[in-house]
């Protein structure tokens, strides 16, 4: 798969995401506390809100609609009413951009 140049490193905030729309597909990248990288489906599995829209914390995404949290690292959905985990994608950074494998 292709590697796509999502956005700069710096259109994240720590602790932050961005919404990344690709081919008719959402994304949210992630920017880590420990200032790393990542890249997930950008819908909640429960009920299919953006997830651009919730609140980081430490290395999990809160969706605005009903609270559910997934760790963004793994995927893994960590508070009900999800219970499918999030896909995941590589991330990259090279020469200040983030780049996703997709």
């Amino acid at each position: 798969m292709p590697w796509i140049d999502a956005c700069a490193t710096d259109d994240i905030e720590t602790e932050d995401l961005i919404r990344f729309d690709h081919d008719g597909r959402t994304f949210a990248i992630y920017r880590s506390p420990d200032d790393e990288f990542f890249c997930t489906d950008g819908l909640c599995t429960h009920e299919q809100v953006h997830l651009a829209d919730g609140l980081v914390m430490d290395y999990e995404i809160e969706c605005p609609k009903h609270n559910a949290t997934f760790d963004y690292r793994t995927g893994e959905a960590k508070r009900a009413p999800a219970c499918v985990n999030l896909n995941t994608y590589p991330v990259r950074t090279e020469g200040g951009r983030v780049l996703i494998e997709v």
